[in-house]
This record gives C-alpha cells, sequence and structure tokens, in this order.
C-alpha cells in the first residue's frame, strides 16, 4: 500500500502493527476527499479485492480525526 498510497495527493502517512493473529494499519490523510481519492484509486481496489479472496477472513475499516497527538520517547 504504502508505495502507492504515498504518490496519491494528501497522503501524510502509514503505521502498521502485525503479530500472528492481528494486524493492524492505520493511514494519515489531509482531508476526506482525499481519502475518497484513495478509496477509488484502482490499484488500490485490486489489492482490496486480493486481500478479502487470499489473506483475510476478515477485517474492519473505520474513518477518524485525530484530534490529538502526542509521543513520549526516553
Amino acid at each position: 500500500m504504502t508505495v502507492t498510497a504515498s504518490k496519491q495527493k494528501g497522503y501524510l502517512g502509514v503505521e502498521s502493527a502485525r503479530d500472528s493473529d492481528l494486524g493492524i494499519t492505520v493511514s494519515y490523510w489531509k482531508t476526506l476527499e482525499d481519502i475518497a481519492a484513495w478509496e477509488k484509486n484502482a490499484a488500490h481496489q485490486i489489492a482490496q479485492e486480493r486481500g478479502k479472496k487470499e489473506w483475510y477472513s476478515r477485517f474492519a475499516l473505520r474513518v477518524c480525526k485525530v484530534e490529538h497527538d502526542y509521543l513520549f520517547e526516553m
């Protein structure tokens, strides 16, 4: 996803975490319009279909607004 998404207007970045049972990927976008354009991207749609057929037995999609972001590092 990252290479194609990173070329899309409004793309801000991606974070991902995985273990043997669960995977979570969060992509960040400037606007809801940018998200809608990404949803219509042909390569993204192909990857989604492949994911449904080959990789995932279920998945959830959430569109959320980040109000605040805090980071603590030692």
